[in-house]
């Protein structure tokens, strides 16, 4: 399955435990957001970065939780990101973290891909939802 929408994300720095050495800036940073589209919902989070100090290399590590509703379900799971960039060139992956969705997004998996267009962020995630348990009709032949 796959949903599709836009989100608002603020982004403030926190104190750091390190500093950074030899040309390197390390940051700490708070993360909300809020998703609309096909996820509704908003999630908290934290960031640690690391930049180069000509500002040509750079990468990330974070995890937010989410809460919300998703195809009509509604619960909560945390997304981990891994991001380097290099220039032009940027590697980013955002996974849905095992095990972590409550309620009725229980056993929810997938990636996310983020857009950045016109200073408009975007989304697509696509995952995968476990069938929800249907409620068997009585069985008349019982009666």
């Amino acid at each position: 399955m796959q949903a599709r929408g836009e989100f608002e994300v603020r982004v403030q720095s926190i104190p750091s435990y390190t500093q950074g050495k030899d040309g390197i800036t390390l940051g700490r940073m708070s993360i909300d957001k809020t998703f609309s589209g096909d996820l509704q919902g908003q999630s908290k989070g934290e960031m640690l970065s690391a930049k180069h100090a000509d500002k040509q290399a750079a990468g990330y590590v974070a995890i937010e939780q989410v809460s919300g509703n998703l195809d009509g379900r509604q619960g909560s799971f945390v997304m981990q990101h891994y991001g380097t960039m290099q220039g032009a060139n940027q590697h980013l992956v955002l996974e849905v973290l095992p095990h972590s969705a409550t309620g009725q997004l229980q056993g929810l998996s997938g990636r996310m891909l983020i857009n950045l267009s016109g200073g408009q962020h975007s989304y697509v995630f696509d995952y995968r939802l476990p069938e929800p348990e249907s409620v068997d009709a009585p069985d008349e032949s019982m009666s």
